[in-house]
């Protein structure tokens, strides 16, 4: 298990991911390290106003910054971009497919900053941009285990070396449903209360079954048997039976396991020959979803099974 605290994503990919046009961009600049989501939108940077500039923040201009900047002269503007690109900020953003100032190239190239542009409007690029990186920069664990999608469930299966983790994620992919990860599953923190898993590039789509070795889900199965990324409804960990343990029969207890400070319903099943683990976990998502959706079926029977008995008692 490995925890990140500090994370950063390249420029490069960013420009990849959101199909940003490269209007001053050298290849030194896919090296470009940014370390926050948060971003900014310069206009009280360019009227002057310096005060609490995060200078490590993506800065995005829009039509109300370009309408300013339209009413200066050439001395004023090109002062006003001037101080703006030579605070050291990691790139400029031109939405809605604008055209630039002249001042604005002069500046990124004296300064080196690279400037990019982008068609979509101000806001709607704004909320794509804080959601990718959010997700890119959040914190983030690697645990071994699957993560496979079951019903729209996220499920993690977690357990020893041997237990069958994947195994039983290849059963479940036959069974129709979706295999997000094998063996590491990198799990990011993307809110309060959401946690998001999905496997690294370079073993992504791929299972490994002992005795058969490496297999490629995606060519075996169909494109339909795979996901990038899943949200971890449920987390099921897999040990090997014990006889001397008692094992939960009602399913009265909620039991949770807590990853990086967010707690997910969880449940252990014991692992013996005979045990059809692929349908247990497809019913265990199945009674985690209800349970999402208002009914318990454990308390159900609970309350059925004390009211017989007051019946009876009092009779």
């Amino acid at each position: 298990m490995a925890f990140e605290t500090s994370r950063c994503v390249k420029l490069s990919k960013i420009v990849e991911e959101l199909s940003l046009e490269k209007l001053y961009y050298l290849s030194q600049h896919d090296e470009v390290r940014i370390e926050t989501s948060d971003i900014n939108r310069p206009g009280l940077q360019l009227a002057g106003f310096f005060e609490y500039f995060g200078t490590d923040r993506i800065q995005i201009i829009g039509k109300v910054e370009m309408t300013y900047l339209a009413q200066l002269d050439d001395e004023k503007r090109y002062k006003s971009l001037r101080n703006f690109f030579s605070t050291g900020i990691p790139c400029v953003v031109l939405a809605r497919g604008m055209e630039p100032f002249a001042e604005m190239m002069e500046c990124a190239r004296e300064f080196n900053v690279p400037f990019l542009r982008t068609h979509e409007e101000t806001s709607r690029f704004s909320s794509n941009l804080i959601a990718y990186l959010n997700v890119e920069l959040a914190p983030m664990e690697t645990l071994h285990g699957e993560l496979v999608e079951v019903y729209g469930e996220g499920v993690l299966i977690l357990g020893e070396s041997g237990v069958g983790k994947s195994e039983t994620a290849l059963e479940l992919v036959k069974r129709g449903h979706r295999l997000v990860a094998d063996d590491l599953v990198e799990v990011r923190r993307v809110s309060s209360k959401t946690l998001v898993g999905s496997a690294p590039e370079i073993i992504r789509h791929f299972i490994e079954i002992r005795g058969i070795g490496i297999l490629d889900v995606k060519y075996l199965y169909g494109v339909g048997s795979v996901k990038v990324t899943e949200a971890i409804a449920l987390v099921v960990n897999l040990e090997f039976w014990d006889p001397k343990k008692q094992y939960e029969r009602l399913g009265t207890e909620e039991l949770t396991t807590e990853i990086l400070g967010i707690k997910l319903p969880s449940l252990t099943i014991p692992v013996k020959p005979g045990r059809n683990l692929a349908i247990i976990i497809e019913v265990a998502a199945m009674n985690n979803r209800q349970k999402k959706m208002g009914y318990n079926a454990a308390q159900v029977f609970t309350q059925k099974l004390t009211g017989d008995m007051r019946k009876n008692y009092d009779y």
